[in-house]
């Protein structure tokens, strides 16, 4: 399931569970108000996680790699063909 309906649906059912309690007074007043300022710190929190659990599971490419050390072997001496220094190997 795509991310954007999953926050959608989230979005729905909270905004239910909202007007819900908003019309029950199940709770006191101050704190209905306060529930969509939680959405949004919840959604931030969620939006975090799912960068920081990316980023662990990023790929490795090891053929990316090798490749692009060979580009950077190919400018590095087109570079010096040129007559730039480009350092030390």
């Amino acid at each position: 399931m795509k991310h954007i309906v999953k926050i959608m649906s989230l979005l729905v059912a909270i905004t239910a569970i909202w007007i819900s309690l908003l019309q029950t007074a199940m709770i006191p007043q101050s704190y209905t108000w306060l529930l969509p300022l939680y959405l949004i710190v919840s959604l931030g929190c969620y939006g975090l996680l799912m960068v920081g659990v990316g980023l662990m599971q990023f790929p490795t490419c090891p053929q990316e790699a090798l490749l692009l050390q060979q580009d950077v072997i190919e400018a590095k001496e087109f570079l010096k063909h040129k007559g730039v220094d480009v350092g030390s190997d």
